[in-house]
């Protein structure tokens, strides 16, 4: 087979997947930069700069790049059209979409039953001040778009958050607040790749945040059958066959569901837990190629 993988010609995870490959599929690598449709009267093209999209059996959106809006939404529609056309894409760009959006993705996940932390999203200083003190005066603010823990502050002194929330509103940000969740310092990564799944603990004993980009060590730990239910439903919520699911487990006996990252990072784990998760995407693209083809017959 012939993948397409959006993503850096020197992304770690291009030669990771091209090492799980090995000589059975062909893969190409494609810049978002790239991208461009044709409508024209022997029908829709769809390329990645010299690469007929059209002719890969599958393509795979690796990185997420910051761009303009003009450029995120033209980016999307043509991931959407090329879709629609037949091909094979992963995570598909609604879920992309959905997962991104950090109101979107957390209203589906409440909505999917899922246990989220107390959440208020609005736009003016006189609501995030409401909503500061709704939330019980101690809150984690964070970017509606963004990942890695990027942009993530937590305010539980009131002056402080009257500031913060000036200035965010003052830039043209949403502002998005939960409730801290008090914890023990770690959180739980859940990945799925089609029907595998891992888990790995992170913890940070200087940061409340428990990213791996800001310090994070990561550990074996057992995949509870309750966790892997959480992250399934989460997963699912958003329509992501592969994705990274953060749960929380929470002082208080009980395990929030945080996000889900529909463009997830696979290195930490793999060498965590010592398992070759570049082979099991290769595998994930394959069945959904074989199943798409049969659906179709």
């Amino acid at each position: 087979m012939h993948f397409a993988i959006l993503c850096s010609r020197d992304s770690w995870y291009l030669r990771d997947l091209q090492r799980a490959a090995g000589s059975r599929h062909e893969l190409t690598p494609v810049a978002f930069r790239d991208l461009a449709a044709g409508l024209l009267p022997e029908g829709p093209q769809f390329a990645g700069g010299s690469l007929d999209l059209r002719g890969v059996d599958a393509l795979l959106v690796r990185t997420m790049t910051p761009a303009t809006l003009e450029q995120v939404v033209f980016r999307m529609d043509v991931l959407g059209r090329l879709e629609s056309a037949g091909t094979t894409v992963m995570n598909p760009p609604r879920a992309i979409e959905a997962a991104v959006d950090k109101y979107l993705a957390s209203a589906k996940l409440a909505a999917a039953g899922l246990l989220t932390p107390p959440t208020i999203v609005c736009q003016t200083v006189a609501q995030g001040q409401e909503a500061f003190h709704q939330l019980g005066g101690d809150v984690v603010v964070k970017p509606l778009f963004g990942s890695e823990g990027r942009g993530i502050v937590r305010l539980n002194d009131e002056a402080l958050a009257q500031r913060t929330f000036h200035l965010l509103v003052g830039l043209g940000a949403v502002l998005y607040l939960q409730r801290f969740i008090p914890h023990d310092g770690y959180d739980i990564r859940v990945l799925i790749a089609g029907e595998a799944m891992w888990a790995m603990r992170r913890r940070n004993p200087l940061d409340w945040r428990t990213n791996v980009s800001r310090g994070a060590t990561t550990e074996r730990v057992e995949l509870q059958t309750s966790w892997a239910e959480m992250a399934r439903r989460a997963a699912a919520a958003v329509g992501a066959p592969l994705a990274g699911v953060d749960l929380l487990p929470a002082r208080d006996g009980r395990c929030y569901t945080l996000e889900v990252n529909a463009v997830p990072g696979w290195q930490a784990l793999s060498r965590t837990l010592e398992v070759d998760v570049g082979r099991h995407v290769i595998e994930c693209l394959e069945s959904h190629v074989i199943a798409k083809r049969e659906l179709g017959r």
